[in-house]
């Protein structure tokens, strides 16, 4: 790192980290967000430009950052929404044959402020026992950095997806097999991610449009499906996305991830909260309760479905092992079905890569019915 400048890290209920200012610095030397740690163990640029970070400070559990550098084909998205990184070390030099360019000066442009030399291991257990909360880090005092911290209000009850979401519609190109129609598929970008449009343009041509957009918009366009993407924050205060979805409902065959199953069930009628310390990671057990097959899945979100006050037409589909959260559900009267996880999985695992071929098939099923 360059410009080595001692900072803080300062949580809301008073603890203090001390480490090393990096990447990009604010002018008052302060930045503030919820704070919540990840534990995958690679994919940092795809980790860091995931529009679900929007409002959050995300802490690395694994210790040494930077290493492999970045390249522009891992982001997720136009530019990163995280509020800042908090991590142990970060690699003195990049190694790797597809690097275009290193951490710190990437962050420096995207104008992403991070910490270093924090004990992450100390702060991940924290947060663990006494959940996700506001945190403030930089080179101002440390009585400032607390007020900011207090005063930061977290991501309950804020509408996030209006901060993450496209101006206007854009086209998404087919790449699939050859000799073959594509079907077209409208998402919804609550926070879409690139990597799924890569596999969702596998079997389809996308046009993605804004969150905001109506039913009525969408069914115009006469789509084989619909998607509904991943996104920040509380699914509660997504302004409207209800009962848009509502009107999607039986008309079309839709399939939801992360947020966009939050938002899915919400629809139906079920209600959502907040976890502890959410599911942020790469290394997440979910048994599909059809097969009992165990899938290591790719995590993102910090609220999550309460399965009773799911409808009797409402099926739960997979389970976390971890702590019994509903991670996937599907309607028994109805085409429509989501996961609380990421199949697309960039950088990994891909376990769950078979739910782009459901929903494949789950629109030739229908199309075939018409």
């Amino acid at each position: 790192m360059s410009g080595i400048e001692q900072a803080l890290l300062v949580l809301a209920d008073g603890t203090v980290f001390e480490g090393e200012a990096f990447g990009a610095r604010r002018e008052n030397g302060i930045t503030s967000g919820e704070v919540v740690f990840n534990t995958a163990l690679t994919g940092y640029q795809e980790i860091i430009t995931d529009p679900s970070y929007a409002g959050q400070l995300i802490t690395f559990t694994y210790p040494h950052i930077g290493n492999y550098g970045v390249t522009a084909y891992d982001d997720e998205s136009r530019r990163p929404f995280t509020r800042g990184i908090i991590i142990r070390d970060m690699a003195r030099r990049r190694s790797n044959w597809r690097a275009e360019g290193d951490l710190e000066a990437f962050l420096q442009k995207a104008g992403v402020p991070g910490i270093a030399g924090i004990d992450t291991r100390r702060l991940t257990r924290h947060i663990r026992d006494l959940g996700a909360m506001p945190g403030a880090f930089g080179t101002a005092s440390e009585s400032s950095l607390l007020a900011a911290a207090k005063a930061e209000h977290g991501t309950s009850g804020i509408d996030l997806v209006g901060t993450v979401t496209c101006d206007s519609p854009y086209e998404f190109a087919y790449t699939g097999p050859q000799g073959r129609t594509p079907k077209r598929v409208v998402a919804y970008d609550f926070g879409i991610k690139t990597t799924i449009l890569r596999h969702l343009s596998g079997i389809a041509t996308v046009e993605v449009v804004p969150a905001g957009t109506p039913a009525s918009e969408v069914l115009a366009r006469n789509p084989d499906g619909v998607f509904l993407s991943n996104g920040p924050g509380d699914p509660a205060a997504v302004v409207g996305a209800p009962q848009i979805i509502d009107g999607l409902l039986g008309e079309v065959p839709v399939f939801g991830i992360c947020l966009g199953h939050q938002l899915l069930a919400t629809a139906l009628g079920a209600e959502t909260y907040k976890l502890p310390f959410g599911h942020h990671g790469g290394n997440h057990p979910v048994r599909r309760l059809d097969t009992g097959t165990v899938e290591i899945t790719s995590q993102n979100h910090n609220y999550a479905v309460d399965d009773g006050s799911l409808s009797p037409k409402v099926e739960v589909t997979h389970r976390n092992l971890n702590d019994g959260v509903v991670e996937g559900l599907r309607c028994l009267d109805i085409p429509a079905f989501s996961v609380q996880y990421h199949p697309e999985a960039g950088p990994g695992p891909h376990d769950a890569a078979y739910l782009f071929t459901m929903f494949d098939e789950l629109m030739d099923s229908v199309k075939g019915t018409n």
